[in-house]
């Protein structure tokens, strides 16, 4: 994992497609902005982590369901 510091206003570059700025910093909380070509999908990690056992439940009982 790269760990770096930035201030307000600074951004990173990734692949020379996605930019990730730091919009504000108020707290603990640090607001980010990201640009990123429309493909590249882009979610919050609890979002996600969320979503694949949803998904994988959803796809096992629609296989079950095919089987009856």
């Amino acid at each position: 994992m790269l760990v770096l510091t930035r201030k307000v206003g600074s951004s990173i570059l990734i692949d020379g497609q996605i930019k990730i700025q730091v919009v504000q910093v108020k707290g603990r909380q640090v607001r980010l902005g990201i640009s990123a070509p429309k493909e590249t999908k882009v979610h919050r990690e609890e979002i996600q982590q969320k979503s694949v056992p949803e998904k994988k439940e959803l796809h096992t009982s629609h296989r079950e369901s095919l089987s009856l």
